[in-house]
């Protein structure tokens, strides 16, 4: 009984793993990041009320050097690790032009907008229900022309097409509290 209790919570425990949104993809080894940067902020700094819930709601303006030669398109996926319940996404984008070197400010994606948390396509700003939250932006460089999914597609969609296929990621790490 005692072996079938222990194989049962193996299992379970696994089931939960699998179910995690808070996944991190990772790159072959050796092949440095992305370095993606902002005008809007530095590393670990405050994004700007404008870029949130409180403000305009646009997305900031991203830039990003370092996707290797073999890069056919790019991907981006932008995290709150800090949400209550789970990771929740606030913007997802893929297929993006493998010589697309950032976005500006508040400007629609070039590729394909996936579906966030919310259930919509495009950019979400911040909107932490309390305290200070961490916001993610995530840069990938793929070597594949296009994922071969659908418009609005989810993150986790998008994570399991990008599996295998990560050259290269970066990401920038901004904050913000209401």
């Amino acid at each position: 009984m005692r072996s079938i209790l222990i194989l049962a919570f193996v299992v379970a425990l696994a089931l939960v793993a699998c179910n995690d949104d808070t996944r991190i993809l990772t790159p072959p080894p050796g092949l440095g990041q992305i370095q993606v940067t902002s005008r809007a902020f530095t590393e670990g700094g405050a994004i700007p009320k404008k870029f949130t819930c409180s403000g305009e709601n646009i997305s900031p303006a991203l830039q990003w050097r370092g996707a290797p030669s073999a890069t056919k398109s790019l991907a981006l996926i932008v995290d709150d690790p800090d949400a209550p319940v789970r990771t929740f996404t606030h913007w997802v984008a893929y297929d993006l032009p493998a010589t697309q070197t950032g976005i500006g400010e508040g400007a629609p994606v070039a590729g394909t907008s996936g579906k966030n948390s919310s259930g919509k396509t495009g950019y979400m700003g911040p909107c932490p229900p309390s305290g200070e939250h961490r916001y993610i932006f995530t840069v990938f460089a793929l070597d594949v022309d296009s994922l071969g999914l659908a418009p609005e597609a989810t993150k986790d969609q998008v994570i399991a097409a990008m599996q295998g296929h990560i050259l290269k990621q970066g990401s920038l790490t901004g904050r913000y509290s209401k």
